[in-house]
């Protein structure tokens, strides 16, 4: 069973959002992250990387371990989750709200022997990770990423494999994905979007 790793920014993150208030904001980010949370419960231990106080007791709610966030993006959160993990990890992102426990099994599945798979976000930017090995690891996050994976694959002589999970490549970032998703989406986040 693979470990899991979810970084979670918290307060002030999701800026794109910005038609919602930022109590709506915050809280929309806390109901994507419970429902990424409860995928992930079944399918392994959970490490979710924040500073952030209320996604530490969500966390916590979950039987999720908490890391404290170093506070230099994403690429050093999951750097510092990983310090305590050995063997096949998966990292999620946290909005990504329609994943299901079986889309994760979908991503360890297509993880390699010896090397990872990554899926991308309609951006080019990269929603998971399944990493045979911490060590393949590298803070590559930001845009372009799931390309910038893939040429790190190469470089360390490694297998990739783009995985095509739809429900992992669905991610949050604007009204716009909102709207389409909304009928998709777990039940925390639609309880939210109904408020």
């Amino acid at each position: 069973m693979a470990a899991i790793v979810v970084p979670f920014r918290g307060a002030g993150g999701k800026q794109r959002l910005a038609p919602l208030l930022d109590q709506e904001r915050d809280a929309l980010a806390l109901a994507m992250l419970a429902d990424v949370l409860a995928a992930c419960k079944p399918v392994g231990e959970t490490t979710v990387v924040t500073s952030d106080e209320l996604a530490g007791r969500l966390a916590e709610d979950h039987e999720a371990a908490v890391v404290s966030d170093p506070g230099s993006g994403q690429g050093a959160a999951v750097a510092a989750a990983l310090r305590c993990i050995e063997g096949q990890v998966l990292v999620v992102n946290a909005d990504v709200p329609c994943v299901v426990p079986r889309d994760l099994r979908s991503l360890a599945a297509a993880t390699p022997e010896d090397g990872f798979a990554y899926v991308a976000a309609r951006d080019g930017t990269t929603n998971a990770l399944g990493l045979s090995s911490p060590a393949h690891f590298a803070p590559l996050y930001g845009p372009g990423s799931a390309e910038r994976f893939r040429m790190h694959a190469h470089t360390i002589g490694v297998q990739v494999v783009p995985a095509a999970i739809p429900n992992l490549a669905d991610d949050v970032d604007s009204v716009e994905d909102i709207e389409r998703l909304e009928l998709r989406v777990g039940p925390r986040t639609l309880a939210e979007l109904s408020r």
